[in-house]
């Protein structure tokens, strides 16, 4: 027998909490043909100071499997849905908003999709169905979206959407959540790094009746706050690799017009080209720091989680090996180079070569002696890590295997 539990958490909606209440309930016939054999219904009032509460629980009274429970004060959207988390006895959970955006009509489609294997369905309003989002929002939404498209290399078209059905048993691996409006993005995030099977379903959406509570810049940048540290905490060089690679892109773009300006007989540069350089050496020996940085961090995730090291910054790795294992050997090959180019540059230097002809060899072989030194360094870090990650893991196993 399977159960549907529905969350609706509701802040002063006197207005439509009625009327979304009895369109969940009507959809019990048609959640049958998929299936899903009872219905329960939580509205949770986060405190409310109007008669929400009091309206849910006339409609509680003609109607079984329905309860209504109340927070003393308002503890937030995020805290709200967890309470009914919480109280849900569903097998199945699902969630909507009380304000008549979402349509209930839409959660026997859900449902299908979590009976036929996936473990988080999501009614999406970006996916081409009939949608009023304002304009402001869809285009924060889309790029939420596609923030969490490039660094969790999955596709997903609205991850704040306030209606989904998921498994009650993924609760542990999506938890903790926040108390906020940011609860979805980050279930959305959580699911996606935990390689939780998801899908979205086109959905319509309507415009809400009355005031929105959803400031677009405030819970925005508290959306990307939330899905940035979310993913640092998961993968960090998802996020530092692709800024670590950025800045050694940048660098090697301008020493490659350093190089040709060299070859083509120029020996000083203008006040733009002396920026250039320094913009080159910064860029070089910090993308190479934050590169490092990111996967010695997936190193100390993979000890706190003690599961094996995520690798790669875009979900697969690039090379066979892990680029990190690269570092020993690349760095010390750069330092050699650095040490060669900085004796040669000594000894023309030395016969009587001027200086305007020597700078740029010598800020180079600075520069790769620098990063070379840099990769060992962390080259050395890695492997110390990598070791302790393996030691605590094979601990585990052979512990849970005596």
């Amino acid at each position: 027998m399977t159960t549907l539990s529905v969350v609706i958490p509701a802040y002063n909606e006197e207005k439509c909490i009625m009327p979304i209440m009895n369109r969940l309930l009507a959809m019990r016939e048609e959640l049958g043909k998929v299936y899903v054999d009872d219905i329960e219904l939580l509205v949770i009032d986060d405190g409310s100071r109007d008669n929400t509460a009091i309206i849910a629980r006339e409609v509680a009274a003609c109607n079984e499997n329905v309860w209504i429970i109340s927070h003393p004060s308002n503890r937030g959207y995020g805290a709200a849905l967890k309470t009914g988390f919480s109280k849900a006895r569903g097998d199945l959970v699902g969630f909507l908003d009380a304000d008549g955006t979402y349509p209930p009509e839409y959660f026997p489609k859900l449902c299908e999709a979590s009976l036929n294997g996936y473990d988080l369905v999501i009614g999406s309003r970006m996916a081409g169905a009939d949608t009023e989002m304002p304009f402001v929002r869809k285009v924060g939404n889309k790029f939420f979206a596609f923030m969490i498209n490039l660094l969790g290399q999955t596709r997903i078209t609205d991850s704040a959407s306030g209606m989904r059905v998921f498994r009650r048993g993924i609760l542990p691996r999506l938890y903790p959540l926040p108390d906020g409006l940011n609860l979805t993005p980050i279930m959305s995030t959580r699911a996606i790094c935990e390689g939780i099977r998801m899908l979205e379903i086109p959905i319509p959406y309507a415009e809400r009746i009355g005031a929105s509570k959803l400031s677009a810049v405030k819970d925005g940048s508290i959306y990307l706050q939330s899905i940035t540290w979310t993913i640092l905490g998961y993968n960090p060089v998802r996020i530092l690799g692709l800024i670590g690679l950025a800045g050694i892109t940048l660098a090697g773009v301008i020493c490659l017009g350093l190089i040709i300006a060299r070859l083509m007989g120029i020996t000083s540069l203008p006040a733009w080209g002396v920026f250039a350089m320094y913009t080159a050496m910064v860029s070089a020996v910090a993308g190479i720091s934050i590169f490092a940085l990111g996967t010695t961090f997936n190193y100390l995730v993979s000890l706190f989680y003690k599961h094996p090291v995520r690798q790669g910054i875009f979900g697969k790795p690039l090379l066979d090996t892990p680029l990190e294992r690269h570092f020993g050997w690349a760095g010390l090959s750069l330092l050699v180079l650095g040490f060669l180019i900085g004796t040669i540059s000594f000894i023309l230097g030395m016969q009587g070569w001027e200086i305007s002809r020597l700078w740029l060899y010598l800020l180079g072989s600075a520069l790769l002696t620098l990063v070379g030194v840099q990769l060992i360094i962390y080259w050395i870090l890695v492997q110390i890590l990598d070791e302790l990650s393996r030691r605590d893991m094979a601990t585990q196993h052979e512990l849970t295997s005596i």
